[in-house]
């Protein structure tokens, strides 16, 4: 175990599967107590058990990016079980194809999650940090939205998108409170949410591996060394930067 985050609190929502698990378990071996949230104990339970066999300090909480009462009481929770939080991956997301043609539930299903959910995150993770001496925020958009059209996923692209505005919005505000914010656009990644409802691993592979010029799909692990880097005191002078990690698609 690297000792890089050594005596850090790293809260990660969407902490339960695919990129949020990645990051979890990178930081964890790097030193860091780790909280996991989401909707799914028993994968939030999965990933805490993958962190305690490395050694790592871990805890889950059952939250729901939108409801604010949970992520206020998700915050607390996990500064007063650690003594702290010093880092925040935002990661909580849902798929959702469709435009136009949406109802007005599916819609408010995917904004609520994918971009309200990184403002009521950052909301009370600013407030408790500013309070505490600073720390770092990273949030997870997409190179969808801001770096790339696919009308299919029209609305996901656009709440990526401005999840994304408002990490740069938020980045030059609350900079000045020691609190440095940025965000992390991954391309097609290894997930399950990156699959059409049937599709296979190798199936989905195969389908987006000629629109990659990298030759393949990412992984969470790809994605997950970025936001270790962008959280590390390695990138303290990246200040509300949006990172594509997508093989070049996007190049």
């Amino acid at each position: 175990m690297s000792d890089r985050f050594a005596g850090k609190v790293v809260l990660i929502t969407g902490g339960g599967s695919g990129i949020g698990r990645a990051a979890a378990l990178a930081f964890g071996r790097e030193g860091a107590a780790v909280v996991v949230s989401g909707r799914d104990g028993g994968k939030l339970a999965g990933t805490v058990a993958e962190l305690e066999a490395v050694g790592a300090k871990a805890l889950a909480v059952r939250a729901d990016v939108r409801s604010d009462a949970d992520v206020a009481r998700l915050v607390e929770t996990a500064a007063t079980h650690f003594g702290g939080l010093d880092i925040a991956f935002n990661n909580a997301g849902v798929s959702g194809v469709g435009l136009l043609d949406l109802g007005e539930e599916e819609w408010a299903r995917i904004v609520d999650t994918v971009f309200a959910g990184v403002w009521r995150s950052m909301k009370h993770e600013v407030a408790y940090m500013r309070e505490h001496g600073g720390g770092v925020i990273v949030n997870n958009a997409s190179n969808v939205g801001l770096h790339t059209r696919m009308p299919i996923i029209g609305v996901y692209g656009a709440a990526k998108a401005a999840a994304a505005v408002l990490t740069r919005a938020a980045a030059r505000q609350h900079i000045a409170d020691g609190i440095r914010i940025n965000a992390v656009s991954p391309g097609p990644t290894a997930t399950e949410l990156s699959k059409a409802p049937g599709q296979t691993d190798e199936e989905r592979d195969a389908a987006y591996a000629p629109m990659i010029p990298r030759g393949r799909i990412g992984t969470p692990e790809e994605v997950a060394d970025v936001v270790l880097w962008l959280a590390s005191d390695q990138s303290a002078y990246v200040i509300g930067q949006d990172v594509v990690v997508d093989g070049g698609v996007t190049a």
